[in-house]
C-alpha cells in the first residue's frame, strides 16, 4: 500500500473544514482537506443559518471572505414569528436590515468557501476508515489515516472535522454523543409562495417557531422559495424507529397523530409536504467536553463539541474553530504543538460556554410555555 504524507491534513470539509483551510491558504500554508462524499453536488447542503457578527462573521473576516459572503445574505431571512398552537401570532419581528445575524443559505455559504480554494485542496471520495499514531522514534506525534478505498495517508498534523461520529475524535477523548430526548422529522414545501400560499404566510419571510413545550414546529425560507420545516418531539430514543419512513403517506399520518389538537394551518405543514419526511435524532457531547493535549491531532466544529441546535451555534462555531485553529498555526511557524495547544487553550471554554447555552435553549423549548417565555426574551430591552 501506498502512503502519501501530508504536512496538514483536515478529515471533513464541511464548514469548519474549510474554514480551516482557507485561512491557512491565505496565510501561505498548504493543507489538503479529505472528503468522504464524491463531489461538491452529490448531496444538497440544504437549510438555512444565521451567521453571526462575534463567531461566523468574524471567521469569515480572518478567511477574507466576509464582502462575498455579504453577497449571498437572504432579504428577510431574520424575519421572526412566534407563534402558538392555534395559529395566533405572539411575536412577529420583521427583518428590518439591521440585525447582526443574517441568514444564508448553507449550501451558497460551502460554495464560498469551495471557489476560494486552490483546485486540488480536497480530495472527494475519500472516507476515513481508521486512524493510528505512529510511535516509533522517527515518526513519533505523526498520524497514519487509512480510507475505505484501501489507500493511506500520514501527517504531521491531524484535524478531525469530520462531525459529530468523528472517527479521528477517539484519538484524544472516549467520548461519543448521545440522545438529547428530542426527534426531528424534517420536511419541504417547494415553491411555497406559489403552490403553498398558507404555509407561506404561516411561516413568513425568515424563521418561525411554535411549540407547546413538548413538541412544535421550526421552520424557514429558504432562497429558492423552499419552506424547509422541522417538526420537534421531546420522545424516546425509540420512537422514529416506529415509523416507516419508506411510505411517505404512512409516516405523514403517523407524524399528524401527533397534532391532533394543533390548528389546520400546521396539519398543512404535513399533509401537504413535497418528497419524503427525514427522521433525524438530536444528538449532543457532554457539555464542557475537552481532552488532554495529544501531540499533532486536534478537533474542531462538532467533532469537537456536538450540541443541539436550539442556540444557533454549530455552524459559526465550526467557522470559528477553523479560523482560530488557522490563525494559531500561522502564528507558530514549526511549532505544531505550541500552535494546537494556544487554539485548545480558547477552544475549551468557547464551546463549553456555546453548548450550554444550546443545552439551555432546549430545556425551555421543550418546557413549560415556552413561546410566552420566548416572547419575553425577544422583546426585553436588551434585545432591543
Amino acid at each position: 500500500m501506498t502512503t502519501t504524507h501530508y504536512p496538514i491534513a483536515i478529515i471533513g470539509a464541511g464548514l469548519g473544514g474549510l474554514t480551516l483551510a482557507r485561512v491557512l491558504h491565505t496565510r501561505g500554508i498548504e493543507a489538503a482537506v479529505f472528503e468522504l462524499e464524491a463531489g461538491r453536488h452529490v448531496r444538497t447542503q440544504g437549510g438555512m443559518l444565521d451567521i453571526h457578527d462575534d463567531s461566523g462573521q468574524v471567521a469569515l473576516r480572518a478567511a477574507d471572505l466576509h464582502d462575498g459572503f455579504q453577497k449571498i445574505i437572504h432579504p428577510g431571512g431574520e424575519g421572526l414569528r412566534l407563534l402558538n398552537r392555534d395559529a395566533t401570532v405572539a411575536l412577529h419581528q420583521p427583518d428590518d436590515g439591521t440585525g447582526d445575524r443574517p441568514e444564508v443559505d448553507r449550501g451558497d455559504l460551502r460554495d464560498l468557501l469551495l471557489d476560494s480554494l486552490p483546485e486540488g485542496t480536497i480530495r472527494w471520495n475519500a472516507k476515513a476508515t481508521g486512524v493510528r499514531s505512529l510511535d516509533d522514534a522517527p515518526h513519533r506525534g505523526r498520524h497514519e489515516v487509512t480510507f475505505a478505498d484501501g489507500t493511506a495517508i500520514t501527517t504531521d498534523l491531524l484535524v478531525g472535522a469530520d462531525g459529530a461520529w468523528s472517527k479521528i475524535r477517539p484519538l484524544v477523548s472516549p467520548a461519543q454523543p448521545s440522545y438529547t430526548g428530542i426527534s426531528f422529522v424534517e420536511l419541504d414545501l417547494l415553491d411555497a409562495g406559489t403552490r403553498h400560499p398558507g404555509a407561506a404566510e404561516l411561516t413568513g419571510s425568515g424563521f418561525m417557531i411554535a411549540m407547546d413545550g413538548e413538541r412544535g414546529f421550526l421552520a424557514h425560507l429558504e432562497t429558492d422559495g423552499t419552506l424547509h420545516v422541522y417538526t420537534a418531539l421531546r420522545a424516546p430514543d425509540s420512537w422514529l424507529d416506529g415509523i416507516a419512513f419508506t411510505d411517505t403517506a404512512a409516516a405523514k399520518t403517523a407524524l399528524l397523530s401527533h397534532f391532533a389538537d394543533w390548528a389546520p394551518a400546521f396539519h398543512a405543514l404535513i399533509t401537504d409536504a413535497d418528497g419524503p419526511l427525514v427522521p433525524r435524532r438530536i444528538n449532543a457531547l457532554p457539555v464542557g467536553h475537552r481532552w488532554d493535549r495529544v501531540p499533532g491531532v486536534t478537533l474542531l466544529g462538532d467533532a469537537a463539541h456536538l450540541m443541539s441546535p436550539f442556540a444557533g451555534e454549530g455552524a459559526n462555531l465550526a467557522m470559528l474553530d477553523g479560523a482560530e485553529l488557522g490563525l494559531a498555526i500561522a502564528d507558530h511557524p514549526g511549532d505544531p504543538e505550541a500552535a494546537l495547544t494556544a487554539y485548545e487553550r480558547g477552544l475549551f471554554p468557547r464551546s463549553e460556554t456555546s453548548a450550554a447555552e444550546s443545552a439551555a435553549s432546549l430545556e425551555l423549548l421543550f418546557g413549560p410555555d415556552p413561546i410566552a417565555r420566548l416572547v419575553g426574551m425577544f422583546t426585553s430591552p436588551e434585545q432591543q
